[in-house]
């Protein structure tokens, strides 16, 4: 089975141009070794609105994963958590706790996952090493959850 896919970019320095932003074409890549087909990718500002803003356009009427790269730090700006709160219906803990055992340095990613309608949107880490290790961590989940959310499995 086929599932789509949409990658947001959370950095003001990659906006600002100060900065090529490579997490967002790592996950773009590991998503289709997977067998996603990545249907965009934007870029947006740091900051709980902006990313709630964008989340929110992406996950309407679409049914797939929504993955965020960058804010998850401990910066002040860094607010893709805050954001990505402010939209979901529903989190789902258990994605976050695999992702932070992906490596030892992990468990400083502040990334939530959850659900808005039929969209799982998982926080990744900004680092290209960090947003790669984290997905790959909640890859083999990701069919049986995006199903669900699909209507085509059962609970």
């Amino acid at each position: 089975m086929s599932y789509q896919a949409k990658v947001l970019i959370v950095s003001d320095s990659v906006m600002r141009g100060e900065r090529v932003d490579a997490s967002g074409p790592a996950v773009v890549q590991a998503l289709q070794a997977a067998g996603f087909e990545v249907l965009e990718q934007s870029t947006v500002a740091d900051g709980a609105a902006s990313v709630a803003g964008d989340l929110a356009r992406m996950s309407s009427a679409f049914t797939g994963l929504v993955a965020t790269t960058g804010g998850t730090g401990f910066g002040p700006r860094e607010l893709t958590p805050e954001g990505t709160a402010e939209v979901i219906d529903r989190h789902a803990p258990g994605l976050a706790e695999v992702m932070r055992r992906s490596s030892p340095v992990a468990p400083l990613s502040r990334g939530i996952a959850g659900v808005r309608g039929h969209t799982l949107v998982i926080n990744l880490p900004g680092s290209p090493t960090g947003a790669v290790e984290c997905l790959t961590a909640v890859l083999p989940l990701l069919p049986h959850a995006l199903g669900i959310l699909a209507g085509e499995q059962p609970h």
